[in-house]
């Protein structure tokens, strides 16, 4: 339920991927309930530098503008295997209920789909043939890769495995829900620690023993931001396939942003717009802060409980 009185509310965005140079930018997207409104207040660029390292800048960043909640990119819990102590009988073996679960989950969608091969295998084959068929024009938004039949890769993917080394539980979840997207549009799966280098999870490590204690704190993944941006229909299929293109993507950038300005009634000055066109960290922290408006208007999705949505604190965004 959004707030109803008129105090501003705010959330922030950080992307910490990239290297320990790397330049950081906040986004911080603040609300006005009266006018239901929404401002890309400040979009703060940070530099590690001898004076003052950007480590310290975001924590007094946090501090300056008194921020309550923040999205950030990085895993924020840690998988199975990194808090158990058991004698370890190997992962196919793990016995950790939670990790039972999903494979169990697992099993249930692969012997769905087999059995459905088995019952008709003749309109099996075909339907996988029709969904294998690239078609530019057909909707991949709105279809979890769970339902019908499943893809071939997505088979591939289930067979490969749930690793509690690897994974955690939110991302089965994901992988239900978005890894035909996922894959189709950005040609990459969701892995939480697959998408995060260990000098990033150590950094971030270092770095909320510093947060201030009131900061609550959410993970997103910015590929996901933008399907479910597709599929509320706020931006199209090429805005994000010209995203990469060297001599389209600044133009595709700035298309998106001004289709989330007035799609989602977001107000951005035009000096912040030229840096969330020009920088690509800009521009992640930029829709880490937009799911992050979801919070206070309490538009995310609901996780199930199987994966521990009050520790992960994963944000799947509507934007309906």
């Amino acid at each position: 339920m959004a707030h109803e009185n008129s105090i501003p509310q705010n959330v922030a965005g950080l992307s910490l991927k990239g290297g320990r140079r790397d330049q950081f930018f906040f986004s911080l997207l603040e609300y006005y309930p009266e006018d239901k409104r929404w401002f890309l207040k400040s979009l703060l660029q940070v530099k590690d530098s001898e004076e003052a390292g950007g480590d310290e800048a975001i924590r007094e960043w946090i501090e300056d503008y008194e921020l309550s909640e923040i999205v950030l990119d990085v895993p924020l819990t840690l998988p199975t295997c990194s808090l158990c102590h058991i004698d370890c009988p190997g992962e196919r073996h793990c016995p950790h209920p939670e990790v039972v679960e999903v494979r169990r989950k697992i099993d249930s969608v692969l012997e769905e789909d087999a059995r459905m091969n088995l019952e008709n295998p003749k309109n099996y084959e075909f339907a996988r043939n029709e969904d294998d068929t690239f078609d530019f024009l057909r909707d991949i938004t709105h279809r979890p890769s769970t339902t019908h039949i499943i893809s071939r890769s997505f088979k591939r993917r289930l067979k490969k495995g749930y690793l509690p080394y690897w994974n955690r539980e939110v991302d089965f979840w994901v992988w239900c829900y978005y890894y035909d997207q996922l894959l189709e549009l950005f040609n990459t799966s969701f892995d939480s620690y697959g998408n995060s280098s260990l000098m990033v999870q150590h950094r971030f490590s270092y770095l909320r023993r510093h947060f201030p204690d009131k900061l609550a704190l959410f993970e997103c993944n910015t590929q996901i931001i933008l399907v479910e941006l597709l599929r509320s229909g706020v931006i199209r299929k090429s805005d994000i396939q010209r995203m990469n293109d060297l001599v389209e993507g600044p133009e595709a950038k700035l298309d998106i942003i001004k289709k989330v300005e007035e799609k989602l009634n977001v107000f951005i000055y035009d000096h912040d717009l030229e840096l969330l066109v020009k920088n690509p960290r800009a521009f992640e922290s930029f829709l880490l802060a937009l799911a992050g408006k979801n919070i206070i208007m309490g538009k995310n999705k609901d996780l199930p409980e199987w994966t521990k949505p009050n520790e992960v604190s994963f944000i799947s965004p509507t934007f309906d």
